[in-house]
């Protein structure tokens, strides 16, 4: 199977505690004769973080609200407000939030220099122009979109990602102080995006040397975390961070499967967020990663993590026939997963089933 990537990956990285208070040397380096836009999680308006912001002259602040999962209307709108408070684009993007604001920032940093609605540019190598410089700093870890190629987004017709050479961060910031603050059910949904990453990288017909090696080591780190670690533990959050970044990387050279298929489907159709709908999915996906959904599991009743039960119950036809479209469209998920062959192995009737015990 012909499967070789040649990617685009993040400019430059900082990592270590503290290394939040560089950022307004980065930025200078930077700085031309516009103004810088930071987007942030509204979790922290009111907040201490908020406040160590390096704003300087005519920057912008603009919390964003994650709720719900990224859309591409809030890019467009992002991206148009900003031209409007401006009048032309930035000299750079700043995210600083967990995987969610981190893939506004990506999209919005290409969508300041592409015309046309974001939803015109979900697929691969669709935007053509250079996008603004962007920087991501991540405070929570695990989605790995810090690192990835791909800002994920639900349209209005399907959810899938801004993806090309022009989407990757210029510059992250990784301060495993920005993530001590967080409720351990949304660390352990999050974290788990990284576990999930490296089971579907690892076990996938798509996995290759690089990628197992980064993938396992992120695992490590994983296991490490969750069988001895604690979200408010620095050296625990350095460890989640490292292994987020290596998760990430590692599907940069494989890809992910089944359960990414399945949450994506969540996702779309009820507005799940994410890493839960992750959760939501690998539960329920033992005939696929016995041995991960094994030791998920076990981490779960470890931990006292609440994995929500019961979410497609009572959804109409029309609903789970969305679902199963969604899920089923993905297919170089399914590809990675199960091989050439897949559509043979994954029914329409199967993948109902599946939903079903959730």
């Amino acid at each position: 199977m012909d499967f070789l990537k040649n990617i685009q990956l993040v400019g430059k990285m900082i990592f270590g505690a503290g290394s939040f208070d560089r950022l307004d040397g980065i930025l200078t380096e930077k700085r031309s004769d516009s103004c810088m836009v930071f987007l942030v999680d509204d979790f922290f308006q009111g907040r201490d973080l908020a406040d160590r912001i390096p704003v300087r002259n005519q920057d912008r602040v603009l919390f964003v609200n994650v709720d719900v999962e990224p859309k591409t209307t809030v890019v467009d709108d992002l991206r148009d407000r900003i031209l409007q408070l401006n009048g032309r684009a930035p000299d750079g993007v700043i995210g600083i939030g967990g995987g969610s604001v981190m893939d506004y920032a990506k999209a919005v940093a290409v969508m300041l220099t592409n015309p046309g609605p974001s939803s015109k540019y979900q697929g691969l190598n669709l935007a053509k122009n250079a996008s603004v410089y962007h920087v991501g700093i991540p405070t929570l870890s695990g989605t790995g979109a810090e690192v990835s190629t791909t800002a994920v987004l639900t349209g209005p017709e399907k959810k899938l990602g801004i993806k090309g050479e022009f989407t990757p961060f210029h510059q992250i910031v990784l301060d495993p102080q920005l993530i001590d603050d967080v409720p351990r059910n949304q660390w352990f949904y999050t974290g788990m995006d990284s576990y999930i990453h490296n089971i579907e990288s690892l076990t996938g017909h798509y996995a290759n040397t690089l990628g197992n090696a980064m993938a396992r080591q992120s695992l490590h780190l994983c296991r490490e975390v969750f069988s001895n670690g604690d979200p408010t533990d620095l050296a625990s959050n350095e460890k989640l961070m490292v292994a987020s970044l290596l998760g990430g990387l590692s599907l940069g050279f494989s890809e992910v499967g089944a359960c990414h298929a399945f949450s994506y489907g969540l996702s779309f159709v009820l507005g799940t967020r994410h890493g839960i709908a992750n959760c939501i999915a690998f539960n329920q996906l033992g005939d696929y990663y016995p041995e991960g959904v094994a030791e998920f599991k076990q981490l779960v009743a470890r931990l006292g993590i609440d994995i929500p039960a019961g979410v497609t119950k009572g959804l109409s036809e029309a609903q789970m026939d969305k679902m199963i479209d969604t899920t089923l469209a993905l297919e170089h998920m399914w590809r990675h997963a199960l091989g050439e062959g897949w559509k043979d192995r994954i029914t329409r009737d199967k993948v109902r089933e599946i939903y079903q015990r959730m």
